[in-house]
Formats: C-alpha cells, structure tokens, sequence
C-alpha cells in the first residue's frame, strides 16, 4: 500500500507534471552522473529516477529490479547501468521504457556498487567476489574472488586496473593477466572508495576515518567524524573529496592539505550517497530523507531538493472536490503510481477502481509473485492496515517499498483521497 500511496499522486497530473512530481519512496542508495550532467538516482524503494537536474525535475522513473537499488554507473552514449539487491545488472538506454535493453547475471548476492570505464563495468557484490564485464563483446565476466566476505566498493584506478575493498579490511588491486595485489590493510571494514585524478584512493571505513592511499604506498588519513562513512565522491579535478556518514553530515575535505572546508549538514540522517557535477560546482547528495538534494559545493549552501521547490517539499496543487491534506500525504506515492487508467502503470500499477478490487489483479501490470496471489480485497479497512504495518508485514514478500503513515489524521485524509481520487 505504500508503494500504492505514490501512485495515487502521480496520476492526479497529466503524465508530463507526473514525473516532475517524483520522489523516491525510500532512503535514496545511489547517484550516478554523466558527462552531459545528467543525473540518475537510485534507492531502496525499489526505483531508479532520470533528473532534468537544471530544472529540478524528473524525465523517467523505472521500477524493474526485484529489491533495492543500490548501485549506479553512467554508460558512454547516455546509457545507464543500474544493480541492486536481485544481485542483477540491467542496462538503460538514455530514454528507458519498462524493460531494460540488457541484463547481466552471475552474482550470487546483492550488488552493491558499479564502476565504468569505456566499454568495461565493474560490479562488487555481497557474494565475496567482484566481477568486469565487456559491454562491447560477449565474452563472460572476469570473477575476481579473494576477499574474506562481503565486497563493498569498486573502481577504476590507474591504467584501468580495478580496485576493490570490503568487510575484510583491505584494499585490492586486480591487474589483468597477473595476480590480485593487497595496497592495503585497515584491520576494519571499508564500505566504499573513490579514486582521484592521479592515482590517489581514498577509502572510508567503519571507523569514520577516510584513508588517502598514494600510488607509491604512503597513507594519509582525514577524520571525518565517528560514524561509518558510506558514501565518497572525488570532484572531478581531484581537488575536493566529500565523504557522506551514518550520522546524516556530509565532510568536504581539500585534498591537498587535509584541511576540513565544510561540513554539510543534512536532516540528521544517513547520506548512503555523494556525487559532484562535470562542473565540479554542485554536489549532490542522497539519503535517508528519500530526497536528491544540491549543494554549492564552493559555499557548503543548500540549493535546495529536487523534486520540489528549494528549501522543501513541494506543495500537492490542489484539485476540486479532493482532500487537500491527503493529496499532500499522497505525494510520496506519486512517482509510482498514477491514479487513472490513462496514466497507465508507472513503477506500481495504476490505482483506478482501487476500492473493492482484488490485490494483483491489474491488467498488464507485472506483480511480484506475492501480490500476484491476490488473496487481499482493498478496502478502507485493508488500506489503513497496509499503511499502519507495513507491506512487509502485511505482504511479505512483496517489492513495494517499506513506507507506512504512522500519523493518524495523515492516514484518514489518505483514505478519504483515494477513496474519491480512484473513483
């Protein structure tokens, strides 16, 4: 029903303003820019967005992967790959439709980060192993296996050879056609890394410590707070590295010096995600506040989220004869679902004839095995109790997005929308 709420929003506009309205449903995983400066983002409710990002706005949401999507890398040619939790990769062309234009498989856990370089992807898996794979041909993918447990990171470094580190603690290197070399090891799990312009890796660990390795060995490090780092993004001339927390902040450190410029200050919650513009201007951040938001990354200000206006959540227009209030709690629901028949299915089916109708039972909509039982009637009383407990627990099983409205007056103007907007 959660994934039910963003529908109902969406399908109050026409389909254009629909996917300006978008939002994710969940903690926001992963960024990925391109050259172009377009912007693609990805989180646990299960979608990956397309941004306008100088408008501020949404081009496309896509709802394919069977889990969380937890990683992204830009293609050559506007692609985008995207991978999560169903341990598979799809890749997109730069204008995607509901099926992705190819899949990769052979994980055997869930991927948790992707890296790109010309026609090679990278991918780091909960599986121990870490995987290259040639986009241009059809041999299979290079499995490169020797970490101790879960692979959190992978990269590019210099003269393309591939980087990894994980739960073990240690930083490898994997040169083609020779055997894997330890750079390093921190004794502490590392959950993500980024290499700079040069050669320089920096790594962030459990211990809320980023580590500079240089290419001849020596090690710097820049303290960044004592809760885990998640998230690092170097700009593109090297220049500044930020590091996203556990704690909700965002460190943006001069590489050269070690010297803290800023600390970004976000909604005291964990930033899973970092990325800068081509430009090297903006920064963008993602987190647990299901938002993708900007920063002056010169200044440390706040430019405000996308999806809504600078400075907070866009305000739902309000339509005749509709509850106004539970328009505005239907906003999360929007960038899955549409609210009529013409809207179509979008991630989630649309919500048209929602009360009275048997779970799953949408015409061309492609259900998770769970909902597909259709053995839950929506009414009032099955709605309320969908957003109460939550899909996991009412539907176990199912792919919509963990969301419940745990206000009471939010859940009864909710009810009293969708009961006249799905009419």
């Amino acid at each position: 029903m959660r994934a039910m709420l963003l529908l109902l929003l969406l399908s109050l506009v026409p389909p254009r303003a629909q996917a300006q309205e978008a939002v994710h449903g969940g903690p926001v995983r992963a960024l990925a820019v391109a050259p172009d400066g377009t912007l693609a983002s990805a989180g646990f409710d299960q979608s990956m967005i397309l941004w306008d990002a100088a408008g501020g706005r949404a081009r496309a949401v896509v709802r394919w992967h069977a889990g969380a999507v937890n990683a992204l890398a830009a293609l050559p040619g506007g692609m985008v790959a995207s991978a999560g939790e169903d341990g598979r990769i799809a890749l997109w062309p730069p204008r995607p439709g509901a099926q992705p234009l190819r899949v990769l498989e052979g994980h055997e856990g869930p991927i948790v980060a992707l890296a790109a370089a010309g026609p090679r992807l990278a991918s780091a898996a909960w599986d121990g192993t870490a995987r290259v794979w040639d986009l241009g041909g059809l041999q299979p993918p290079r499995v490169l296996e020797g970490h101790q447990g879960n692979v959190n990171a992978v990269a590019f470094g210099q003269d393309g050879i591939v980087v990894t580190t994980g739960f073990d603690g240690t930083l490898r290197a994997w040169p083609e056609g020779e055997p894997p070399r330890t750079l390093a090891e921190f004794g502490l799990p590392q959950n993500t890394l980024a290499v700079l312009p040069g050669g320089t890796i920096a790594v962030g660990g459990v211990d809320g410590v980023v580590r500079l390795i240089a290419p001849e060995g020596g090690v710097r490090e820049l303290q960044a707070g004592p809760r885990p780092i998640v998230a690092l993004a170097a700009s593109p001339d090297g220049a500044v590295l930020a590091a996203g927390s556990i704690g909700g902040s965002v460190a943006l450190w001069e590489v050269a010096s070690g010297r803290l410029r800023h600390r970004l200050e976000g909604p005291g919650l964990p930033v899973w995600s970092v990325a800068f513009a081509p430009d090297g201007r903006t920064l963008w951040t993602g987190g647990a506040d299901r938002r993708v938001r900007r920063w002056d990354a010169a200044t440390g200000r706040p430019l405000g989220p996308l999806g809504g206006p600078p400075g907070g959540e866009a305000e739902a227009a309000p339509v005749a004869g509709l509850d106004a209030h539970g328009a505005r709690v239907f906003r999360a629901c929007s960038a899955c679902h549409a609210l009529t028949p013409e809207g179509g299915n979008m991630a989630g089916p649309h919500l048209h004839g929602l009360f009275g109708r048997r779970m799953g039972s949408v015409p061309g909509y492609e259900y998770s095995e769970r909902l597909a039982r259709g053995d839950i009637t929506w009414t009032r009383e099955t709605v309320a109790d969908l957003f109460t407990r939550g899909p996991d627990e009412v539907t176990p099983g199912t792919k919509m997005p963990i969301q419940t409205v745990g206000n009471a007056e939010d859940l009864a103007a909710l009810l009293r929308f969708l009961e006249s907007a799905t009419r």
